[in-house]
């Protein structure tokens, strides 16, 4: 019964809770979230008596929304802005969308007041097509203004911005998809990679394949192309120059540490004596067996192969166009070669088992400064590519 009593409290206090917001919202003009809330609740249960309630904020919300954005896109409309059109094609849309998640919950009787809520709706659609034709209009002939008259990449994104959303609102409008390959790629960024190598050491070929495949650095940029192979004839914007200044590679080294490990082991059986040296019987007269212990010694022998190499340089930033360097950004990175092994002499029953573990290990060959330094280009890579994402040239 008490666990009844508190699920029934707990639904009343998140009920209460959610009819509080929906008053909220509808009393500080913030209708949307009104109509989203009541919608909600009336969608699980219209009929429910708890959720009457939600049936008149909806109903309060719904006149005075409707009422607002007519409103603002009478005022929207009189300021004459071909520019306002995608706010009033959308100020549409959004009253059309509100009347079409309502219809499905109608009718909606409030029992109180004895009558089904009154919603006025009304149709959008000429006002929607209207407002659809002169926005497509206005985008088409603002990208066309602004292609012709570009001064610098910006104006071309925007016009691509506006020709997307052209697109999409109407697919196939004249001639809109020449125009959106167009203003791409006038909108690029073209940006020649240079990777430098001011070190005494050889960078493996395959490591500067990898550091220069741009395609697996998942970068997402709309707006810049890398090149790794200069192109003739382009006229590149920028230069993203990557530059080893130092590779230190340790020298191969093997440590050794002695452990000396003593243990009680059993080691057979014995009779158990008394103080009196007798040997000593149960009730039924048997001699009492014991486990018979030593101490044994085993000498181990831990040793430690290591190698390890660290790299240091630079990504800059330079503008072709003023021949300035505009950011760089230092770049570390290294890789650790270790290998445990391990023999003993004694007795192996006094070691534990995380010693006893490495004396199935063997030594290895040490890895080559070679691939050494290949072995830390994955760290490499994941650094440059931070830098990439973090750094935007606009």
């Amino acid at each position: 019964m008490n666990k009844y009593l508190y699920l029934l409290s707990l639904f009343v206090f998140i009920s209460c809770g959610s009819s509080k917001k929906a008053n909220e919202a509808l009393n500080t003009g913030n209708y949307y979230n009104a109509i989203n809330t009541s919608i909600a609740k009336l969608a699980d249960n219209k009929t429910r008596k708890s959720n009457q309630q939600y049936i008149t904020i909806l109903e309060d919300a719904f006149t005075k929304n409707v009422q607002r954005e007519l409103e603002r896109i009478n005022f929207l409309k009189k300021e004459n802005n071909p520019a306002n059109y995608a706010q009033i094609y959308d100020l549409y849309m959004n009253l059309n969308d509100v009347q079409e998640r309502i219809k499905p919950l109608l009718p909606l009787y409030l029992n109180d007041e004895n009558r089904e809520a009154t919603f006025n709706f009304k149709s959008y659609s000429d006002q929607i097509l209207g407002a659809k034709t002169k926005l497509a209009s206005y985008l088409y002939d603002n990208a066309s203004n602004l292609l012709n008259n570009a001064v610098n990449k910006y104006d071309y994104r925007k016009a691509y911005d506006d020709l997307t959303y052209l697109d999409e609102l109407n697919p196939n409008y004249k001639d809109v998809h020449e125009k959106i390959e167009l203003a791409y790629n006038k909108g690029l960024d073209y940006v020649v990679v240079d990777l430098i190598n001011d070190t005494d050491k050889v960078l493996p070929r395959q490591l500067e394949d990898d550091l220069l495949n741009f395609n697996t650095y998942g970068l997402n940029d709309l707006w810049t192309v890398y090149h790794t192979n200069p192109q003739r004839n382009m006229r590149y914007d920028y230069e993203l120059r990557i530059k080893f200044n130092d590779i230190l590679i340790s020298p191969e080294q093997v440590s050794e540490k002695e452990i000396i490990k003593e243990k009680q082991v059993k080691d057979g059986w014995e009779y158990l004596t008394g103080d009196d040296g007798k040997v000593v019987k149960d009730s039924l007269g048997n001699a009492i067996k014991v486990d018979k212990y030593r101490t044994v010694t085993c000498n181990f022998y831990r040793f430690s192969q290591h190698k390890d190499v660290q790299i240091a340089g630079t990504v800059s930033y330079f503008d072709l166009q003023t021949k300035q360097q505009i950011n760089s950004y230092p770049l570390a990175s290294g890789f650790v070669f270790e290998n445990d092994y391990a023999n003993y002499r004694g007795d192996k029953r006094a070691l534990d088992d995380s010693l006893t573990k490495l004396l199935s290990a063997k030594a290895v060959p040490f890895p080559s400064n070679e691939q050494m330094i290949y072995d830390a280009g994955e760290d490499l890579k994941n650094k440059i590519k931070s830098i990439l994402i973090r750094y935007k040239f606009n």
